[in-house]
Protein backbone atom coordinates (compact mmCIF):
# COMPACT_ATOMS: atom_id res chain seq x y z
CA UNK A 1 0.00 0.00 0.00
CA UNK A 2 2.81 2.18 0.60
CA UNK A 3 3.81 2.37 -3.20
CA UNK A 4 0.60 3.50 -3.80
CA UNK A 5 0.51 6.65 -1.91
CA UNK A 6 3.85 7.40 -3.14
CA UNK A 7 2.22 6.97 -6.86
CA UNK A 8 -0.66 8.87 -5.65
CA UNK A 9 1.66 12.07 -4.07
CA UNK A 10 3.69 11.54 -7.33
CA UNK A 11 0.73 12.53 -9.28
CA UNK A 12 -0.81 15.37 -7.10
CA UNK A 13 2.39 16.74 -6.91
CA UNK A 14 3.26 16.18 -10.70
CA UNK A 15 -0.28 17.51 -11.14
CA UNK A 16 0.52 21.28 -9.60
CA UNK A 17 3.76 21.10 -11.25
CA UNK A 18 1.83 20.87 -14.72
CA UNK A 19 -0.80 23.50 -13.33
CA UNK A 20 2.01 25.81 -14.49
CA UNK A 21 4.75 23.98 -16.63
CA UNK A 22 2.67 23.57 -19.88
CA UNK A 23 4.40 20.57 -20.67
CA UNK A 24 2.59 18.07 -18.17
CA UNK A 25 -1.78 17.84 -18.10
CA UNK A 26 -1.86 19.53 -14.82
CA UNK A 27 -5.09 19.05 -13.18
CA UNK A 28 -6.16 15.56 -15.08
CA UNK A 29 -2.96 14.12 -12.76
CA UNK A 30 -4.56 15.12 -9.97
CA UNK A 31 -8.03 13.39 -10.79
CA UNK A 32 -5.81 10.78 -12.16
CA UNK A 33 -4.03 10.39 -8.57
CA UNK A 34 -7.22 10.57 -6.33
CA UNK A 35 -8.63 7.94 -9.15
CA UNK A 36 -5.96 5.44 -8.17
CA UNK A 37 -6.43 5.95 -4.66
CA UNK A 38 -10.34 5.50 -4.90
CA UNK A 39 -9.56 1.93 -6.71
CA UNK A 40 -7.39 0.52 -4.35
CA UNK A 41 -9.27 1.92 -1.20
CA UNK A 42 -11.90 0.11 -2.80
CA UNK A 43 -13.83 3.86 -3.70
CA UNK A 44 -14.34 4.31 0.50
CA UNK A 45 -13.21 7.96 1.51
CA UNK A 46 -13.35 8.56 -2.19
CA UNK A 47 -15.70 7.81 -4.44
CA UNK A 48 -17.60 8.58 -7.39
CA UNK A 49 -19.08 11.95 -5.97
CA UNK A 50 -15.39 13.21 -5.00
CA UNK A 51 -13.83 11.89 -8.43
CA UNK A 52 -16.67 13.96 -9.86
CA UNK A 53 -16.03 17.46 -8.46
CA UNK A 54 -12.43 16.89 -8.93
CA UNK A 55 -13.71 16.32 -12.47
CA UNK A 56 -15.34 19.38 -12.89
CA UNK A 57 -12.65 21.60 -11.61
CA UNK A 58 -10.31 20.15 -13.83
CA UNK A 59 -12.47 21.03 -16.89
CA UNK A 60 -12.82 24.29 -15.09
CA UNK A 61 -9.14 25.01 -15.06
CA UNK A 62 -8.96 23.66 -18.86
CA UNK A 63 -11.97 26.63 -19.67
CA UNK A 64 -9.74 29.21 -18.20
CA UNK A 65 -6.89 28.13 -20.33
CA UNK A 66 -8.52 28.67 -23.06
CA UNK A 67 -10.29 31.68 -22.42
CA UNK A 68 -8.08 33.74 -20.28
CA UNK A 69 -6.05 34.90 -23.58
CA UNK A 70 -9.17 36.27 -24.88
CA UNK A 71 -10.58 37.83 -21.99
CA UNK A 72 -6.80 39.72 -21.86
CA UNK A 73 -6.97 40.94 -25.02
CA UNK A 74 -10.38 42.58 -24.56
CA UNK A 75 -9.56 43.87 -21.17
CA UNK A 76 -6.37 45.87 -22.96
CA UNK A 77 -8.01 47.38 -25.43
CA UNK A 78 -8.39 44.99 -28.15
CA UNK A 79 -11.50 44.70 -29.72
CA UNK A 80 -13.25 41.01 -30.56
CA UNK A 81 -10.95 40.57 -33.18
CA UNK A 82 -8.27 40.51 -31.09
CA UNK A 83 -10.29 38.47 -28.51
CA UNK A 84 -11.07 35.61 -31.06
CA UNK A 85 -7.89 35.38 -32.41
CA UNK A 86 -6.34 34.77 -28.83
CA UNK A 87 -8.88 32.01 -28.34
CA UNK A 88 -8.40 30.60 -32.30
CA UNK A 89 -4.02 31.03 -31.13
CA UNK A 90 -5.12 28.81 -27.90
CA UNK A 91 -6.26 26.40 -30.07
CA UNK A 92 -3.94 26.14 -32.99
CA UNK A 93 -1.11 26.54 -30.43
CA UNK A 94 -2.01 22.98 -28.60
CA UNK A 95 -1.01 21.38 -31.88
CA UNK A 96 2.76 23.28 -31.39
CA UNK A 97 3.17 21.35 -28.02
CA UNK A 98 4.23 23.64 -25.18
CA UNK A 99 5.68 26.81 -26.86
CA UNK A 100 2.69 26.91 -29.52
CA UNK A 101 0.31 26.86 -26.02
CA UNK A 102 2.57 29.64 -24.77
CA UNK A 103 2.86 31.46 -28.13
CA UNK A 104 -0.32 30.53 -30.18
CA UNK A 105 -2.46 33.27 -28.01
CA UNK A 106 -0.19 35.88 -28.00
CA UNK A 107 0.07 35.44 -32.15
CA UNK A 108 -3.19 34.69 -32.79
CA UNK A 109 -4.29 38.07 -30.72
CA UNK A 110 -1.90 40.03 -32.47
CA UNK A 111 -3.01 38.70 -36.19
CA UNK A 112 -6.55 38.90 -35.25
CA UNK A 113 -5.75 42.68 -34.19
CA UNK A 114 -4.28 43.82 -36.86
CA UNK A 115 -6.21 42.14 -39.31
CA UNK A 116 -9.38 44.41 -38.23
CA UNK A 117 -7.44 48.02 -37.11
CA UNK A 118 -4.08 47.46 -39.09
CA UNK A 119 -2.44 49.37 -36.30
CA UNK A 120 0.67 47.84 -34.75
CA UNK A 121 -0.29 49.93 -31.41
CA UNK A 122 -3.52 48.18 -31.09
CA UNK A 123 -2.27 44.86 -32.14
CA UNK A 124 0.31 45.10 -29.37
CA UNK A 125 -1.92 46.05 -26.75
CA UNK A 126 -4.23 43.64 -27.19
CA UNK A 127 -1.19 41.24 -27.52
CA UNK A 128 0.18 42.66 -23.90
CA UNK A 129 -3.48 42.00 -22.86
CA UNK A 130 -3.43 38.24 -23.93
CA UNK A 131 -0.21 37.97 -22.20
CA UNK A 132 -1.76 39.74 -18.80
CA UNK A 133 -4.53 36.99 -18.83
CA UNK A 134 -2.43 34.02 -19.55
CA UNK A 135 -0.71 34.63 -16.49
CA UNK A 136 -3.45 35.72 -14.31
CA UNK A 137 -5.10 32.65 -15.97
CA UNK A 138 -2.23 30.54 -14.58
CA UNK A 139 -2.86 31.85 -10.99
CA UNK A 140 -6.06 30.86 -11.63
CA UNK A 141 -5.30 27.15 -12.51
CA UNK A 142 -3.00 26.61 -9.54
CA UNK A 143 -5.34 28.48 -7.11
CA UNK A 144 -7.74 25.15 -8.16
CA UNK A 145 -5.06 22.92 -8.45
CA UNK A 146 -3.95 23.72 -4.72
CA UNK A 147 -8.01 23.45 -4.14
CA UNK A 148 -8.46 20.20 -6.03
CA UNK A 149 -5.36 18.76 -3.53
CA UNK A 150 -6.33 20.28 -0.46
CA UNK A 151 -9.91 18.85 -0.96
CA UNK A 152 -8.52 15.34 -1.88
CA UNK A 153 -6.78 15.26 1.67
CA UNK A 154 -9.28 16.65 3.13
CA UNK A 155 -11.34 13.80 2.20
CA UNK A 156 -8.96 11.11 2.89
CA UNK A 157 -7.93 12.95 6.14
CA UNK A 158 -11.85 12.79 7.67
CA UNK A 159 -12.49 9.21 5.81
Amino acid sequence: MTAIYILVGFLMLAGLLGSFLPVLPGTPLIVLGALVYAFFTDFGTVGLQELLILGGISILTYVLDYTAGAFGAKKFGGSWWGAVGALVGAVAGFFFGPLGLVLGPIVGAWIGELARSRHLDTSVRSAFGTIVGMLLGTVAKLSLALVMVSLFLWWVWRG
